[in-house]
């Protein structure tokens, strides 16, 4: 695609690509994230005392409230978040099919490309490895990094901004919960939404049928669109 058409779709701009992680670099579809769900539950479930059914009503109910499971636990219960991530992110990662088709696009996607989750980066380099596209990203922003402020804290989109040295004016992030994007709008940043009618969390971060304002491109298939725009 030329300097042209990325002019005309708004990303002639952009020199930094920035990507959230799960259900965004593979499809909400994959039995990978239901696994963190449940290892989320049954950590709650074993370290409050409650049953596998009030575990996900809390689990949940924080991810609401908070932005993560996560942090809702360190702020009311003052879990350790080391011991947490250990123990959700302790997966089975061969459930995620090799991605040559991402990896391809995203080797053509001008600018840098940089990971920003509110997983572990231990567990960002275990889904980039399986999916073949380690190599095409140079760092990776995660909870840690984040001091455990989660998206959507406007803090961590600062912190993102400042540990990579980028400017958020010449900046995209693509994200896969559109509440995630009205942060990155406010800095400047261009964003992106993948909406998955299938997402194991649609019933709390909802699909909107009205335009956001904050969200300048919607997609339903990340790969597609990054063939269409590169």
């Amino acid at each position: 695609m030329s300097e042209t058409d990325f002019r005309r779709l708004g990303l002639g701009h952009v020199r930094a690509w920035v990507f959230d992680l799960d259900n965004t670099l593979y499809p909400a579809s994959s039995s990978l994230f239901p696994q963190i769900d449940v290892r989320m539950r049954q950590f709650i479930a074993g370290r409050l005392s409650l049953s596998l059914d009030d575990a996900f009503r809390l689990q949940k109910s924080y991810y609401r409230d908070y932005g993560t499971t996560l942090r809702g636990l360190m702020l009311v219960h003052g879990i350790e978040p080391e011991d947490f991530l250990d123990y959700v992110h302790d997966i089975d990662h061969t459930v995620l099919d090799v991605a040559p088709a991402l990896d391809a696009a995203l080797a053509r996607l001008p600018g840098r490309r940089l990971i920003f989750t509110n997983g572990s980066e231990r567990h960002a380099v275990n889904v980039m490895e399986r999916l073949g596209i380690a190599s095409r990203f140079e760092g990776i922003f995660d909870i840690v990094a984040a001091d455990f402020i989660p998206k959507p804290q406007p803090e961590c989109y600062q912190a993102m901004v400042k540990r990579f040295g980028i400017d958020a004016d010449a900046s995209a992030m693509v994200e896969d919960i559109h509440r995630n994007l009205k942060p990155a709008c406010d800095i400047g940043m261009t964003t992106v939404w993948v909406r998955q009618e299938n997402h194991p969390d649609a019933a709390l971060i909802g699909h909107p049928e009205e335009e956001l304002p904050y969200v300048h491109h919607v997609t339903d298939d990340l790969v597609a669109w990054l063939q269409a725009v590169v």
